[in-house]
């Protein structure tokens, strides 16, 4: 770790954190009361004095209900908010609690709070507190779960969810620089204990973070891997595109294409690099699938089933027989007279649809 990883953000540091968003009309800030987002609250604060003219800013925090010291958490955080001039909301995750995959749906709570929070204040942007820690941990997360390019390129600065911009400006900021940054401004915080409750996957990854930094791969290294993976992905996201045209152009309007369907000519489509085929078929089956997004190993497996059919299937293909059809995340798939379809495949019967006779 450099000596920079460890010493306080300047006020210069935070005016270019938050430069891109001098004339939003508001902001939402995120925070939870840990080290990260305090440190946010205080850097945008201090940001927007600065300026004659800003936008607004607002602090929203998200008890999710799940710990019992929350609610003290979200009563600090509302003191140090007034101290700094800003008004603060505390939002509630209500409702049951799933047994399996809680972080995960706590996440997806979280968002979809802080989107209505900020769609009532005004605000264009939400504000998180992800630290280049939390980049590194993220990319290890999705390697060892197999994720492809895109899962690999980590988070990004900007995500648009729910018709408002996610944004983390502490990105490639260090957590070390964000504590020395709070205690240089004598600013306390809290510890969130299930940061490093092993029973989730996250702290497992953080602990082996110090041992993978011995061998080179620390938290600068991974987010910088995790940056030239989002380059690539964006690189092959333009290929994709591109080749989405170049097969409209060859059908010349012969083939549907439309909200309810989706067609290839297939000599073309095999044609094309892998990877561009792969996301192809992603992209149709998201789009006509009634059964959430597919899964990428599901995806690879149609396609080296579509490869081995168009390899093997001139003489098949030619009476106009499907010689393979084929249902993944509720999108019908079919290779037929040469062309690859892609329609959204019938609803599911439940055994309450049959009775007897």
């Amino acid at each position: 770790m450099s000596d920079d990883d460890n010493s306080p953000i300047s006020a210069r540091t935070a005016k270019q954190l938050f430069a891109a968003l001098k004339g939003a009309p508001a902001l939402v800030l995120a925070v939870s009361g840990g080290p990260d987002s305090v440190a946010l609250m205080w850097l945008a604060a201090r940001w927007r004095r600065s300026l004659a003219r800003g936008p607004l800013l607002t602090v929203v925090t998200v008890d999710h209900g799940l710990r019992p010291e929350a609610a003290r958490e979200a009563r600090e955080v509302k003191r140090l908010a007034a101290e700094l001039g800003l008004p603060h909301r505390t939002l509630r995750w209500r409702g049951a609690k799933p047994k399996t995959g809680l972080p995960a749906a706590a996440r997806e709570a979280r968002y979809r709070l802080l989107a209505e929070a900020a769609r009532k204040a005004g605000a264009s942007h939400v504000l998180t507190a992800h630290t280049r820690d939390d980049q590194a941990e993220t990319l290890l997360m999705r390697m060892l779960r197999g994720s492809g390019l895109a899962g690999l390129s980590a988070m990004a600065e900007l995500t648009e969810r729910d018709g408002v911009v996610l944004t983390r400006p502490l990105l490639d900021v260090p957590k070390s620089q964000l504590v020395a940054t709070l205690r240089r401004a004598k600013i306390g915080f809290a510890e969130d204990p299930t940061n490093r409750d092993t029973t989730f996957t996250r702290p497992r990854l953080r602990a082996l973070l110090p041992q993978l930094a011995a061998e080179g791969g620390d938290a600068r290294s991974l987010a910088r891997l995790a940056g030239r993976l989002a380059r690539a992905n964006a690189a092959v996201e333009v290929l994709t595109d591109g080749a989405e045209r170049f097969l409209r152009l060859r059908d010349r309007d012969d083939a549907p294409h439309g909200p309810a369907a989706r067609s290839f000519e297939a000599r073309a489509f095999a044609g094309l690099p892998e990877e561009v085929r792969l996301r192809l078929l992603l992209r149709a089956i998201d789009a006509l699938g009634h059964e959430g997004p597919a899964e990428l190993g599901k995806v690879e497996t149609l396609l080296s089933a579509l490869d081995q059919a168009l390899a093997a299937g001139p003489r098949a293909a030619a009476n106009g027989r499907a010689i393979l059809k084929q249902t993944l995340a509720g999108a019908l798939i079919s290779l037929a007279g040469g062309r690859i379809s892609i329609v959204p495949a019938p609803a599911r019967r439940s055994r309450g649809d049959f009775k007897g006779g």
